[in-house]
Formats: C-alpha cells, structure tokens, sequence
C-alpha cells in the first residue's frame, strides 16, 4: 500500500480556487442583473450585447466562470498528483495559475472584453502546462 502525503502550502493553492469560484459567481451575478437577463438565461443575445454594454460584460463574466470551471478539475488533478513528489513547484505553480485566472476574469469583465483575458490566459496556460508535466513525471517516478 502507498501512503500519499500532501503538504499544507500545496493544499492552501487548492483552497484559494473556492474563494475564487465564489469570486465568479458573484461577478457574474452582479452583471446578470446589470444587465437585467433573467434567469434560466445562461446569456444575453448578441444584439442585446451589441446594444448594452452591461449585458456585454455579463456574457464575459459567464464565459470566463465557464472557463473557469471547465478547467478547475484537470488543474487541482495536476496539482495534486505532481504536489506528491514536487510540493514546492506545484504550489508555486498552482499559486501562478489562481493568480492569473483572477487576472483573466478581471481582465475579461473590463472595459477591454474579450482582449482584456489575454494576460490571465498566458500565465493559467503556461503555469497549467508546466504543472501537467511535472504530473507526468511524477507519475513516471512512482512507476520506476
């Protein structure tokens, strides 16, 4: 049997993902009703974006928590695997990456839009991708 062991930093990266989860719903709720788009409406339709700035910005806010979600699964699952073996450059990592996935729903809820991601998106990415390799290689020492 193998005993796995995760220290405490490593768990405080995956800790900060909940309170930035919180942070995207309450950005996104506070645009919905900006933009007054009722519920179950998961957008506002692309003429009333066109129209309204704040259902605009609603549409970013939704997208960037969608985002944000659909990546938070392989990112903790990174996180955890290569903090088995690598605690420190996986939290230092995993703190880059939450660090930019704020930068990145800030940066797409401002007056920028869309290009305003862009900052955010380039840290997440290359931190995200450093994180999965050191994964895989700690996959590959507990093998050897």
């Amino acid at each position: 049997m193998l005993t796995l062991f995760l220290p405490s930093y490593v768990l405080a990266v995956a800790t900060t993902t909940f309170f930035l989860n919180t942070f995207h719903m309450m950005r996104t709720s506070k645009f919905r009703k900006l933009a007054k788009v009722p519920y179950p409406a998961p957008y506002a339709s692309e003429e009333e974006a066109a129209k309204n700035p704040s259902a605009s910005k609603f549409n970013c806010a939704q997208r960037a928590h969608a985002n944000f979600t659909e990546n938070l699964t392989p990112f903790l699952g990174a996180l955890f695997v290569a903090g088995v073996q690598h605690p420190v450059p996986a939290a230092t990592l995993g703190g880059i990456w939450s660090l930019s996935r704020l930068i990145y729903v800030l940066g797409y809820t401002s007056d920028a839009g869309p290009k305003g991601r862009l900052l955010g998106f380039a840290g997440s990415a290359i931190s995200d991708l450093v994180l999965k390799g050191i994964a895989a290689y700690t996959c590959y020492q507990l093998i050897v």
